[in-house]
């Protein structure tokens, strides 16, 4: 047998599992319902290993022997052989959110579990596997052990928020597991300490290990099941004067149709697109980790493929494989499913930007244009007009080649329209700053407002052709406005309105710009082509190269090697299923009867082509229906009361974990990948806030990286916000212009704005250095006067004196302060609780007569005369020993 030990963060829990190995093709798995201490599972795990020894005490030989440590169970899966058990064993923390930490999946461990005595070898077990293995679940797969991260922030926040009296119904069963002994003795979870905790179903269309943990459903208590999604996950900080702000990327991957880039395309027959991923960004104070009294913001958008039945026949080894709709849809059946599924999830309004090109010379693109509003016409004739699916086409590429226009600025005009009509989420009411100084932009916000904050009814769903590069970059820009409504939210800006070339906006881009490589690298093979600085013409010349040998990895990876990857994942997804007498994965002329089921049976019911949407949908819009409080929504959630002493709720616990020795160094928060820090300038006079303009050469990475300019990026400019420099720093920058091809030197900490000074050495080479002391102005923004007045003298003598004298010195003997007027009028006031409080002698404050009592009990007890313990502390007593050991 394998036995499979799991605890919990604070390791005061622990379940059993047992896997029977005698089985060939079976698996059997017994779950031990107790729950152990540590105490009793180091017992139970003694007892076995000294019960399977070959000979009663016999040390040597050992009856159990640790197999692997893991950090979770991904699943179970079987080709034709027996099950292997897929384990975590190494993980990487990516990221934060109101303490529940989110890892990545760094290594995976697969183990055989049938005995060899029992193993029924066959010849194609080992293609399989390599073929399993193939999808690398070391990259870009991601788990929490207490977030559901299948669910927006928004949901998981809405369904903590539930009605009291809804979930009391929910939990009438009739006692716990455990034994409670003292469940007699009045103490029961009552006038207060009892906690709801609330786990709802996973959304699973963006889980990734569903069929894997199929078998374990059921059988085991659902704290084993673990579930993965597949996309990206990034977190930088933001850093507003000392104030953490997290703004975390979370990206997530449909498991339904996916696949590689031109071997899935368009929709399958249930309306689930190819390179479907929804993509959320989550801003908030990490100063206050509870979800419940911190301040949380998210905004969705979502990108995806074309939702009609369309190809692109790759035989023909072209760069661009011409568009084919493989299907007459005359009633929108396929795109009725996809957005039916989209008013479930995010409500209403449903915008479609589309940014394939309008205009070819030859039909190219524009063949999905035409049917999708054809499409969009046909499906919103039957909906209410204030609910009707909003179609905004723009092409991109048409603008990106035109010098009269701003790509950049015309996507923003539409962002800004985009994030009124969608709203976002917010978890606390506005601020009183936002009615002091009303913002007009602020109260044409869309959304719906609540009495705990905003939500987002609606989504934004892009897509252009291969929903990388242009995709990206849209999306970008509606993030960016959404993050300004975002940061205003939450009173951490004055205008809902960033500017590029802050550190803000910089940080975010970054962030982006990872999101939209690891998705392109997950679909298309490649990086992005086309980037921000792409669009924004600001990109250097070698990023030409770059972009040339990226296309070129593309069309490689889509030639050579999608094939293979695409069978990996029909294999690790569960579309395909191996067994005796059917054809072999790798012998299938096409997956498309896969991922079609109605062309292997026909559907008993078809759906209505004038009432398309699922029923009780439209009659909660714009709010989404998954989110409703309604029966149907009731049954897909489990509820559980806690103590509210219970580790398992214990957030503090649980991200500081002060049972592990650590050091701070080691802490996720000083380790994150990207930081404001990085992009703020080095010198000390320029303004740290993350919402100034900069110029290129004044962040800090350029400061970093650019090595040969060093004395460039040392005189560095005024920001955007503020004067004109004056002439004579215009002056500075030439001569350094001038001189860059003299001789270097490392200056150190130089200064953002001094005089030149030249310094000739013995080569007689003239170089720039610059004066290390600042002018007052630069540091702190005014202007102090060249000599201070008399009587500010005359203080701050005094000040001093009062340091450097005896306390009970005559003041007669202080001749500078004396003869000055002012020395009768100061009279400085002690601040201090102590009567007597100085640098010199304190006397410390009474203590009243409890305090001297506790303190008097404190030393008695240290010589061992304990005082008769009261009943509330026989109370306390024992609510510490039954939470902690029961």
């Amino acid at each position: 047998r394998y036995f499979l030990v799991g605890s919990n963060p604070a390791e005061t829990k622990y379940r059993v599992l047992k896997i029977d190995r005698t089985e060939p093709k079976d698996l059997v798995i017994i779950d031990d319902k107790h729950v152990y201490t540590q105490q009793e599972v180091r017992e139970l795990l003694g007892r076995l290993d000294l019960g399977n020894r070959t000979k009663m005490g016999q040390k040597g030989s050992s009856g159990l022997s640790r197999a692997v440590s893991a950090f979770g169970i991904v699943g179970f899966v079987r080709f034709l052989e027996g099950y292997y058990i897929v384990l975590i064993t190494k993980r990487r923390k990516m990221a934060d959110i109101g303490g529940h930490a989110i890892y990545k999946i760094e290594d995976t461990n697969m183990i055989y579990i049938p005995n060899d005595s029992v193993r029924v070898s066959h010849p194609d077990e080992a293609r399989y596997l390599r073929i399993f293995q193939n999808v690398d679940l070391s990259s870009n797969f991601y788990f929490s052990y207490s977030y559901d991260l299948s669910h927006s922030l928004q949901y998981n926040l809405t369904v903590l928020r539930m009605p009291l009296e809804t979930l009391k119904t929910e939990t009438t069963q009739a006692r716990q597991e455990s034994f409670d002994i003292f469940e007699d003795e009045g103490l029961s979870t009552q006038g207060g300490s009892g906690v709801f905790g609330i786990c709802s179903k996973p959304y699973e269309k963006y889980v990734w290990n569903a069929k894997l943990l199929e078998a374990l459903r059921g059988a085991v208590h659902r704290d084993w099941l673990l579930y993965i999604i597949h996309g990206f996950c990034g977190q930088s900080k933001l850093l507003i004067y000392g104030r953490p702000i997290y703004v975390t990327l979370i990206a997530r991957r449909s498991s339904k149709f996916a696949g590689t880039r031109f071997l899935k395309r368009g929709s399958n027959c249930e309306g689930d697109v190819a390179n479907e991923v929804e993509t959320e960004q989550i801003l908030y104070d990490a100063s206050v980790m509870s979800f419940s009294a911190g301040s949380y913001s998210s905004y969705v958008q979502v990108r995806g493929s074309v939702p009609l039945y369309w190809s692109q026949d790759i035989s023909t080894m072209m760069p661009k494989p011409p568009i084919t709709l493989d299907q007459a849809d005359p009633y929108a059946h396929v795109a009725a499913l996809h957005f039916d599924q989209m008013l479930q999830r995010f409500g209403s309004p449903i915008i479609i930007l589309n940014l394939v090109k309008e205009r070819e010379k030859r039909k190219h693109e524009r063949i999905l244009s035409e049917e999708l509003v054809a499409a969009v016409t046909y499906l919103n004739q039957f909906l209410p007009p204030e609910h009707a699916i909003i179609y905004i086409p723009w092409d991109m590429a048409k603008y990106t080649k035109s010098k009269l226009c701003n790509v950049l600025d015309r996507l923003n005009v539409i962002a800004e329209s985009v994030v009124k009509k969608t709203g976002f989420f917010v978890n606390r009411p506005d601020s009183y700053c936002s009615i002091l100084r009303p913002d007009e932009k602020w109260n044409e916000l869309g959304g719906c407002v609540v009495s705990t904050g905003r939500l987002q009814t609606g989504v934004l769903r892009t897509n252009c052709v291969d929903c990388l590069d242009r995709t990206n970059t849209a999306q970008f820009m509606v993030g960016k406005c959404a993050l300004a409504y975002q940061l205003y939210s939450l009173g951490l800006i004055d205008k809902p309105n960033l500017q590029f070339d802050t550190d803000a906006v910089r940080l975010f881009e970054e962030l982006y710009e990872d999101h939209g490589d690891t998705l392109s690298l997950q679909y298309g093979g490649s990086q992005l082509v086309h980037r921000v600085k792409t669009y924004r013409k600001i990109a250097p010349w070698t990023q030409h190269s770059k972009d040339i040998m990226q296309t070129l990895s593309r069309y490689y990876s889509n030639a050579f090697s999608d094939a293979d990857r695409q069978d990996s994942i029909n294999l690790f997804l569960g579309v395909f299923k191996p067994a005796e007498g059917k054809p072999h994965l790798w012998e299938l002329p096409t997956d498309f009867y896969l991922h079609h089921k109605n062309t292997l049976s026909l559907s008993q019911t078809r759906q209505s082509y004038t009432y398309w949407w699922t029923t009780g949908v439209l009659k909660h819009l714009p709010l989404p229906f998954d989110e409703v409080t309604c029966a149907e929504n009731r049954r897909k959630l489990t509820v559980k009361k806690f103590h509210k002493y219970e580790e398992e709720i214990d957030i503090h616990n649980e991200f500081f974990r002060p049972y592990e020795l650590s050091s701070f160094d080691e802490t996720f928060c000083l380790a994150m990948t990207n930081s404001t820090r990085d992009f703020m300038p080095k010198n000390v006079g320029i303004d740290p806030s993350p919402f100034t303009v900069r110029k290129p050469d004044e962040t800090g990475k350029s400061v970093l990286g650019n090595k040969n300019n060093r004395e460039e990026t040392v005189l560095q400019r005024k920001t955007a916000a503020s004067a004109p420099p004056p002439p004579s720093e215009e002056a500075v920058s030439s001569s350094s212009e001038d001189d860059s091809g003299t001789d270097k030197e490392d200056e150190g900490a130089v200064s953002q704005r001094s005089t030149p000074v030249k310094v000739t050495d013995a080569g007689d080479n003239t170089k720039i250095t610059e004066n290390v002391v600042q002018s007052t102005k630069d540091v702190y923004g005014v202007n102090l006067s060249d000599i201070p007045s008399e009587d500010d003298l005359a203080i701050y003598a005094r000040f001093v004196q009062l340091g450097q004298s005896q306390h009970k010195q005559d003041k007669g003997s202080q001749q500078f302060c004396s003869k000055h007027p002012l020395d009768k009028v100061i009279n400085l006031i002690p601040i201090s609780s102590f009567s007597q409080d100085n640098i010199y002698e304190v006397q410390p404050p009474r203590a009243d007569r409890k305090s001297i009592e506790i303190f008097h009990a404190h030393i008695q007890a240290g010589r061992g005369n304990m005082q008769p313990l009261g009943r509330d502390d026989f109370l306390m007593y024992r609510e510490y020993i039954r939470n902690r050991y029961m």
